[in-house]
């Protein structure tokens, strides 16, 4: 099974998976322009990370090279299946009808949705 990162795994994985590797330093200088975070906490959540198997690393050379361990999408799924089930019940419509209620989709966000729920239809 998958271990589902928490909150600032997730922006370090989003920052990986952009990448497709980085070091800490790497990683560190990326979240420091959103956040005020210390070099070391950014290494210690990567050490973590890889010991969850969130991560793999290179450790051929004096600085280590992480890469992901899981893959994006995957990780999507996952977070989404978890978030429909525990917040909305297993309802997939519920959570659309809210997602839709939030914000004012564009005329053309609607015809994307609606080109997407056509091609969900003719494949059952």
């Amino acid at each position: 099974m998958t271990p589902k990162p928490t909150e600032s795994e997730l922006e370090i994985l989003s920052i990986i998976w952009q990448k497709g590797k980085a070091t800490v330093r790497d990683i560190h200088e990326k979240l420091a322009e959103s956040k005020d975070t210390g070099y070391t906490t950014t290494l210690k959540t990567m050490q973590v990370m890889h010991a969850k198997g969130l991560l793999h690393r290179d450790e051929k050379n004096r600085t280590h090279v992480y890469f992901a361990a899981i893959g994006e999408k995957v990780t999507q799924k996952n977070l989404v299946q978890n978030f429909v089930a525990t917040a909305f019940g297993g309802s997939a419509k519920n959570l659309v009808m809210q997602a839709l209620g939030q914000g004012n989709p564009s005329k053309e966000e609607l015809n994307e949705i609606r080109a997407f729920l056509d091609q969900i239809e003719n494949e059952k």
